[in-house]
Formats: structure tokens, C-alpha cells, sequence
């Protein structure tokens, strides 16, 4: 079993910048990836990373916005987040272990219990 713990979550104000960092209790292997949800709605890829070849991906909502990286020295995630908007005000998790489809959440394992975002305007 892979504990995910998040941190870094806020309120800030529209404009401003958060990173949020996600700390694995071991390697996974496989994707890694924050996803982001909001009352009433499914659950959204945000960003993911594949540490073997450092590829990333992003949905088109962040792209340009947030940057999305790992530190395999201390099995962490991050998630740089800038020039937030409130539209990014959700609840943010960390997931792990996808082998494909990088940002679908039914294909992540392991799930974090989240942190949350609010962004103001």
C-alpha cells in the first residue's frame, strides 16, 4: 500500500501563486498526477508526470499556468501553480500508480485525502 499526503493548499487572491506538494511514503512507478474536484462535479486531471522519462502532460484549463514536477529523492509531487484564477478553487489530490491515461482517475491506485484551493477575485 502507497500512503499520498498533501500540503500547500490556501486562499489566495486571483493573480497569486500556490505549490502544493504531495509526499509518497514509497516509490509507485507509473504516472503520478494532481487531480482537482468541485461540489457536484467529477473529479478533473489537472496534471500528470511519468518520472522514468519525465514526460508531462496537462489538461488545456492549466496549460501554461501550472507546471507539474517530482523529486525522487524524497518521493515527492508538486504542483506550481501561477496566475490562479477562481475557476481553480477546488480540492486538490494527489494520485499514483496509473500505468496509461495519465490524466483519467479511474486508472490512479493510490488517491490522497486532498488539500484545498480557493482563490478569490
Amino acid at each position: 500500500q502507497v500512503q499520498l499526503v498533501e500540503s500547500g493548499g490556501g486562499s489566495v487572491q486571483s493573480g497569486g501563486s500556490l505549490r502544493l506538494s504531495c509526499a509518497a511514503s514509497r516509490v509507485t512507478g507509473g504516472w503520478m498526477a494532481w487531480f482537482r474536484q468541485t461540489p457536484g462535479k467529477e473529479r478533473e486531471g489537472v496534471a500528470a508526470v511519468l518520472g522514468s522519462r519525465m514526460a508531462t502532460t496537462y489538461s488545456d484549463s492549466v496549460k501554461g499556468r501550472f507546471t507539474i514536477f517530482q523529486d525522487n529523492t524524497k518521493n515527492a509531487l508538486y504542483l506550481q501553480m501561477n496566475n490562479l484564477k477562481p475557476e481553480d478553487t477546488a480540492m486538490y489530490y494527489c494520485a499514483a500508480g496509473a500505468d496509461q491515461y495519465p490524466l483519467r482517475p479511474v486508472d490512479y491506485k493510490y488517491w490522497g485525502q486532498g488539500t484545498q484551493v480557493t482563490v478569490s477575485s
